[in-house]
């Protein structure tokens, strides 16, 4: 701008995003690629990650005779026992899975409750179906 010029009022940025839910939190994703082709980093979806460390937490637990049931271990953690089982099925997931919710690259619209109503036991369905290579 020159010394002579006037200044707007207005100014319009666009800045392009789209809002998806993950966790029941609204979040923001920006586009795929930066300007100059370099890949943004994601995120890994913070409640799978939760979900994730707390099945192999209460699986030690059990394997290491703390806790004789999942019933016990349920209600010293004050939890449904239902729901405790439905996210033991976590600690079956395959490593490539675990690897890719931990890293981020599980796709923003898999969502915790997906995983927790049906995870095939076969690893390698399990990794076509939710796996993003690369």
């Amino acid at each position: 701008m020159t010394r002579g010029m006037t200044i707007p009022e207005t100014v319009t940025i666009h800045v392009p995003f789209r809002v998806i839910k993950r966790g029941g939190r609204k979040e923001m994703v920006w586009p795929s690629n930066m300007p100059d082709g370099a890949p943004l980093p994601r995120k890994p979806n913070a409640a799978l990650v939760k979900a994730l460390a707390r099945a192999f937490r209460w699986q030690r637990m059990l394997e290491s005779g703390q806790f004789t049931t999942m019933s016990e271990l349920a209600n010293r953690e004050n939890i449904a026992p239902t729901y405790m089982t439905r996210v033991m099925r976590l600690s079956l997931l395959s490593p490539a899975m675990v690897d890719t919710i931990l890293d981020g690259r599980l796709s923003h619209t898999v969502t915790l409750a997906d995983l927790l109503r049906h995870v095939p036991a076969e690893w390698d369905v399990q990794e076509t179906r939710y796996c993003i290579t690369g």
